[in-house]
């Protein structure tokens, strides 16, 4: 999103800081579900989620988990594992979130206060924060928002956000809490999806002619300990690759830190997003502009065949970022720039293409096969809690 959470802190205009406030909305969808999309592996379809059950008694023994399912980490105390037909929340609120005050978001980012967005699993507590229900859809089943289709209500980022704070029964894992979160969607939104693997086009991330201009990094990426504290100014974001925790500086730049794929500090200048990274693999560079180019409704898949740590500087317009999160449905109002879906519908002469050619690299557009989830049903508002 991504790709992580962009929290930009800046001594500015109050347009230019809406502006990044709304780039930090964007990037924020592809944070917390950053499955890698393969094009060599095509995924099984598996049949469609279960209506969930009441929590049962806990089995004297640890159950099999499901297909699918990571096998839960042994315990230290005698506490039974759930069963994998029992993975539902021991208790869960749902209710619709509050409409997001940009200029507040911004005022407590400088006071130090972190911004809850996506999934935060910690010990048995899952909180879901501002998410759209496509993305919780997406986080139930490991994927990215733009593998989940389903009725045209279901797509926009204007569309309806929740809040869901639910308890997990002992034993539990957060590798548990997609399953438990596939559940509870479909007990309170009654939600009914199946996974299918079909063709999708994508933006191939390649080598252009002439070869990588790209200098590698002495550094190497050092994955983030989950269980760290988080230090004042930074927040953190759980997604199926692990966390991913963004620092806010004093002089307005974000550092965000997305572990193995590498560290990356941004900031707005002259009308552009500035990227610095002095250590980014990648796959980490395929995140960012696959959040920069969301409109588009396409991922960006790395194919450069490139292995190593690198230094990367990219300079991405806010006018096309602006564009491209219209295209996405955000009603940015009288603040925004660029006109609509047009604008963002194909990276053509943009900054994004002008930013890789000094790198060496390019994008082609591909197809390749990508595991999806089809909703065939889902309510727009959820049973009562």
């Amino acid at each position: 999103m991504t790709n992580g959470l962009l929290a930009v802190r800046l001594n500015c205009s109050r347009r230019t800081l809406l502006l990044a406030a709304a780039w930090m909305a964007l990037l924020a969808t592809i944070t917390f579900a950053q499955t890698a999309v393969s094009p060599a592996t095509a995924v099984a379809p598996t049949p469609p989620a279960a209506a969930p059950t009441p929590p049962a008694a806990a089995p004297a023994a640890t159950a099999a988990p499901a297909a699918g399912t990571a096998a839960p980490a042994a315990a230290t105390q005698p506490a039974a594992t759930p069963a994998a037909s029992d993975l539902t929340f021991d208790v869960a609120s749902v209710r619709p979130s509050a409409p997001l005050d940009q200029a507040k978001v911004y005022a407590d980012l400088q006071a130090g206060k972190e911004f809850k967005y996506g999934a935060h699993i910690d010990g048995l507590r899952a909180q879901y924060s501002y998410m759209l229900l496509k993305e919780l859809i997406a986080n139930a089943y490991g994927l990215k928002p733009f593998q989940v289709s389903g009725p045209d209500w279901l797509n926009g980022m204007d569309a309806q956000r929740f809040e869901i704070v639910a308890n997990m029964p002992e034993g539990s894992t957060k590798d548990d809490a997609p399953k438990m979160l596939q559940a509870l969607l479909a007990e309170r939104f009654k939600l009914v999806a199946r996974r299918v693997t079909q063709e999708h086009p994508v933006y191939a991330l390649v080598v252009a002619k002439g070869g990588p201009k790209l200098k590698e990094s002495t550094e190497k990426p050092v994955a983030i300990d989950p269980d760290a504290p988080l230090a004042k100014g930074e927040m953190k974001i759980n997604g199926p690759d692990g966390p991913v925790r963004v620092t806010q500086h004093p002089d307005g730049s974000s550092t965000t830190n997305m572990g193995v794929k590498g560290i990356y500090t941004h900031r707005v200048q002259s009308g552009n997003l500035h990227f610095e990274a002095t250590i980014l693999t990648m796959p980490g560079l395929a995140e960012i502009l696959t959040s920069a180019m969301s409109g588009t409704g396409r991922t960006v898949v790395d194919m450069t065949g490139l292995k190593g740590n690198y230094q990367v500087t990219l300079d991405l317009s806010m006018a096309e970022l602006m564009a491209s999160a219209r295209a996405q449905g955000a009603n940015l109002g009288p603040m925004g720039v660029g006109t609509g879906a047009n604008e963002a519908s194909d990276p053509g002469d943009s900054s994004v293409m002008s930013s890789l050619e000094k790198l060496g690299l390019k994008l082609e557009s591909r197809k390749v096969n990508v595991e999806q989830v089809v909703v065939d049903h889902v309510e727009k508002t959820p049973t009562e809690n």
